[in-house]
């Protein structure tokens, strides 16, 4: 894709724009110095609107924009599926996790699991979690933007992993999750205006110049397989999406884990005013989670109707950019995918960073180390992040799908911090060395279902089993320990869980539209 010297002036305007808005809202008054709770949740300052924009902006990134595109080229609409059943888990996070994570007043989930079971299980997942940031999580965004970056406008892979990381860091090193969440903002503006904008002119290409509502019907009388919501047994891909289990089975583990245990995504609501906020925005949030298939999984099935010439699905997004995307336009378009893989990028990075500095630095490090020094060590751990990240994402290009090595990892691990984080939540009896061993097993477990005794099951499947024998393990080893409640238990009360009506009224509306589309594509 060529751009004109009008593309190319949007999008560097867009990049000074979003580091200029980073450094603005991250700055301080002369003489003084951030704090750990500034630098790392923001001043607990933040309006639902920030943290909805900023759970979409984080979630959203290359591998939805091309893998989830892709997907939509191959698989057809069912692949939404993902995103829809996420916008209930968000609810479900809200109502249910979020009023004791706030009443707890953590900074990291590895804090919460110390509170609830002892030092093992915080430090064992700490290590865990920064690892996986670092290692799969932050390569494997910096390796998919750059290859999108390489597939569009040619720039190599190297130079692509470097420049994102240099935009990404150059706001967030300094000025922390302030300086990230209102760049998201920013950013979800550009995201979704840029994708709504290249699938408009899909649609119109697939309505033949007669509008959007044209092209959408033609779209769906043209590929009528690829608004199958529930995949047949006998579907080439059912493998990805078993039928109803994707409903109710191992799907719910893979959002519980990201949306309601992942450091990156609920430290924005961590940081929110109150916690009738943070409700607010993890309810806008799915809002928007509704409406992202339009903007990633509509125009891959516009590439297959409009029989793409391509040799993969996932050259689908770049191929649509290149050939509907006038000139003078496609600046907007490429700037919101930059958007997406800059705002994830920051994400995980100030996560990264905000559990080395909490739950190891502070741990076993420095103790008793000043408010100035724990900001200090937050920037150096962010910088190393991104080095790390930059060293290791060429590596990746080794791997037949990155954007699968991405699941197939969440799916060998979510099950086993799922099921400690719901049974620590909410079953009273739960010890310690039963979450501990949980933890443990985790992986072999999953291995040795995927590889020796279930090896054709579909991995989402596979996860929900997982998850089940977990929770067992969790069960017995505690009940053959203790048969009273442990005394780090959740006090649970029934009050906690009240929710105001404008959250119960947006909640139902996510419920009653999520239940019209699949009413409509069963």
């Amino acid at each position: 894709m060529k751009l004109s010297f009008i593309d190319i002036a949007v999008f560097i305007l867009y990049i000074i724009a979003i580091i200029s808005v980073g450094l603005w809202k991250s700055r301080t008054k002369k003489g003084e110095d951030k704090d750990s709770t500034e630098y790392f949740l923001a001043g607990k300052s933040l309006p639902w609107w920030i943290i909805g924009a900023s759970v979409i902006a984080s979630n959203i990134s290359a591998e939805q924009f091309i893998g989830m595109s892709g997907s939509g080229y191959a698989i057809g609409l069912g692949i939404a599926t993902y995103e829809w059943i996420g916008a209930v888990g968000l609810l479900v996070i809200a109502k249910f996790f979020l009023p004791i994570y706030l009443k707890k007043g953590i900074f990291t989930m590895p804090q919460f699991l110390e509170m609830r079971f002892d030092k093992r299980v915080r430090t064992i997942l700490a290590v865990f979690w920064i690892l996986v940031y670092i290692f799969v999580n932050l390569t494997s965004v910096l390796y998919l933007g750059a290859l999108a970056l390489n597939s569009i406008l040619g720039i190599r892979m190297f130079y692509g992993i470097f420049g994102l990381a240099i935009i990404s860091g150059t706001y967030t090193i300094y000025g922390g999750l302030k300086a990230v969440a209102w760049t998201d903002v920013f950013q979800v503006f550009f995201l979704i205006l840029g994708g709504l904008f290249s699938t408009w002119l899909a649609l119109e290409s697939v309505g033949a110049g007669d509008g959007v509502i044209a092209g959408l019907t033609t779209l769906i009388n043209k590929a009528p397989d690829k608004f199958d919501m529930i995949l047949d047994p006998s579907h080439e891909f059912y493998q990805y999406l078993p039928g109803i289990g994707v409903l109710i089975g191992g799907l719910w583990v893979a959002n519980l884990n990201y949306f309601g245990c992942n450091q990156y995504i609920i430290q924005r609501a961590l940081a929110a005013k109150s916690i009738k906020e943070a409700q607010l925005g993890m309810a806008f949030a799915g809002y928007l989670k509704i409406l992202m298939p339009a903007i990633v999984v509509l125009p891959g099935i516009a590439a297959f109707v409009l029989e793409a010439n391509i040799s993969k699905p996932d050259e689908a997004y770049p191929w649509l950019l290149n050939t509907f995307v006038t000139t003078g336009l496609k600046g907007l378009s490429f700037a919101a995918l930059i958007a997406a893989v800059v705002s994830s990028l920051s994400s995980m990075t100030n996560s990264a960073a905000t559990i080395f500095t909490m739950d190891i630095y502070q741990k076993f490090i420095n103790k008793n180390a000043s408010e100035i020094k724990k900001v200090k060590t937050g920037r150096i751990m962010s910088s190393v992040a991104l080095l790390l990240a930059v060293i290791v994402a060429p590596s990746l290009s080794t791997l037949d799908q990155a954007f699968q090595f991405i699941q197939d990892f969440t799916g060998l691990i979510s099950p086993g911090i799922v099921a400690v984080f719901i049974l620590g939540l909410f079953w009273k009896k739960a010890t310690a060395n039963g979450a501990f061993w949980a933890t443990i097993v985790t992986i072999p477990i999953s291995f040795v279902l995927e590889k020796y005794i279930f090896p054709g099951m579909p991995f989402i499947d596979r996860m929900g089993l997982t998850f089940l024998i977990l929770c067992a393990v969790i069960i017995i080893i505690s009940l053959f320990e203790n048969k009273g409640n442990h005394p780090k238990a959740v006090n649970i009360k029934k009050s906690m869980f009240y929710t105001g009506p404008v959250f119960n009224v947006a909640s139902l509306g996510i419920c009653i539209i999520l239940a019209l589309i699949y009413t409509l594509f069963w």
